[in-house]
């Protein structure tokens, strides 16, 4: 390390320690600037570059639990005054903030909209695509040609994909606790009714209205109990108590009184 540098390093590390030190002419300017009742005890010191820190003090406001009121003090070198650059209120790590903003077309979650609303589509939406231009899905374009039934927007290849996504890591996917459960797929079921377009191969409706799936739209590779296929093979290792029986067929009269049950066969 050449002198120069060594200097440097010393100069830098006393016009630090002196910043360091002007606690008292932070509290000041805190007390001046705040009032002397809403400013506590000395909290700490962050630095902010070679000639600057900031001091901070713990706010007695109320309601601003964990906020802290820092004060940035600088100076240009050893023989310069420390003068006080700003006085700010700012939060601590433990501080009562309010949440980060958002643009309320993104706070809206699935399930909010209600009976009334409107909720416009964006114009920059990358789910849809006019529907004059190439939708990249066969039927689509078919039914588009049709005269009377073009529509102004379709669902763009992004569109599409992001639905298959979201519909197959949803409830009725195949990763859902009933899919895993279930003895057979919905692709192999009666009651499984294909979507049309490029979604087909994929994706289709549950028309069983036992299933708890019904009415949605469904994985191929989902499955549940009420699959149409299914049957249930009873053995003589069923419990007799679980069989079905129409108990209007038991002979529900008394015997007579002086007729003895029959005695059971020897085995």
């Amino acid at each position: 390390m050449g002198l120069m540098t060594l200097l440097l390093t010393l100069d830098g590390g006393a016009i630090r320690q002196k910043l360091v030190d002007a606690v008292e002419l932070a509290r000041t300017a805190a007390e001046h600037d705040a009032g002397a009742e809403r400013v506590g005890g000395h909290a700490g010191v962050e630095h902010e570059d070679a000639v600057s820190v900031s001091h901070l003090f713990e706010a007695k406001l109320p309601g601003y639990r964990g906020w802290h009121w820092s004060v940035t003090v600088a100076t240009a070198d050893l023989d310069a005054p420390v003068t006080v650059s700003e006085v700010v209120l700012c939060p601590g790590p433990d501080a009562l903030v309010a949440p980060r903003w958002v643009p309320w077309e993104r706070r809206v979650r699935p399930g909010d909209l209600g009976v009334g609303d409107l909720f416009p589509t964006d114009e920059d939406d990358l789910r849809l695509a006019p529907a004059y231009l190439d939708s990249d899905d066969p039927q689509v374009e078919e039914v588009a040609r049709e005269v009377g039934l073009g529509r102004m927007h379709v669902l763009s290849r992004y569109g599409r994909e992001d639905a298959a996504a979201r519909w197959r890591g949803g409830e009725f996917g195949p990763r859902s606790d009933m899919a895993r459960s279930a003895p057979d797929v919905c692709g192999t079921c009666g009651f499984y009714i294909q979507l049309g377009g490029s979604l087909r191969a994929a994706f289709g409706a549950c028309g069983n209205e036992l299933s708890p799936a019904d009415g949605h739209v469904v994985h191929a590779e989902y499955g549940c109990g009420a699959h149409s296929e299914i049957e249930v093979e009873l053995t003589s290792s069923v419990p007799v108590a679980e069989l079905v029986y129409d108990d209007s067929l038991l002979d529900t009269e008394p015997a007579p009184a002086d007729e003895k049950p029959s005695e059971p066969a020897d085995a």
